[in-house]
C-alpha cells in the first residue's frame, strides 16, 4: 500500500523535466514574437513615415510647447534603434563629420525636416547614442535644442 502513495524519484525527475521543456518553449516562442515584433518595426521605421512637413512641424511644436511650459530648453524628439544608421551608430558614437549620412529611414527625414524647416530658427539638432546595453552603442536619441 505505502508504495502507491509514493511516487519514484524518477517519476519526480521526469515531472520536472516536462514542466522545464514546457518553460523552454514558452520562453522560445516569446522570443520569437519578440524577434517579429522588432522586424515588423524596424521595416517601419526604414520606410517613409508618409507625415507631411506642416503635420511634423505641429507636432514639434506641441513638443517644444509642453516643454517650454516645464521650464525645459530642450525636447527629445525621436527615440531609434541604432540599426537604423548603416554602421550601426558608430559614426555618431563618434561625432564623426558625415555622421548624418548614416542615417536611414524616418530617422533621415526628421534630420532633412530639421535642416529645412529649424535650422534656419535657431534649433539645434543634437543626435546622440543615449544608452549602452552590454557596453555596446545602443539606441540613439535626436534631441532638438532651443538655447
Amino acid at each position: 500500500m505505502s508504495d502507491n502513495l509514493l511516487p519514484s524519484a524518477t517519476e519526480y525527475a521526469q515531472k520536472l523535466a516536462m514542466a522545464e521543456a514546457e518553460d523552454a518553449a514558452k520562453e522560445a516562442r516569446r522570443r520569437q514574437e519578440e524577434e517579429a515584433d522588432k522586424k515588423s518595426l524596424m521595416d517601419q521605421l526604414t520606410h517613409p513615415s508618409g507625415i507631411s512637413d506642416d503635420e511634423a512641424i505641429q507636432r514639434a511644436v506641441k513638443l517644444i510647447e509642453g516643454a517650454v511650459r516645464n521650464r525645459r530648453t530642450e525636447v527629445q524628439v525621436y527615440r531609434f534603434p541604432n540599426q537604423l544608421c548603416t554602421d550601426r551608430g558608430r559614426a555618431i558614437n563618434q561625432q564623426e563629420p558625415g555622421w548624418e549620412d548614416t542615417l536611414t529611414g524616418v530617422p533621415k527625414e526628421i534630420f532633412s525636416l530639421w535642416q529645412r524647416h529649424f535650422r534656419d530658427k535657431g534649433y539645434k539638432l543634437r543626435v546622440e547614442i543615449i544608452d549602452f546595453p552590454n557596453g555596446m552603442p545602443g539606441d540613439v536619441g535626436m534631441t532638438l535644442v532651443w538655447v
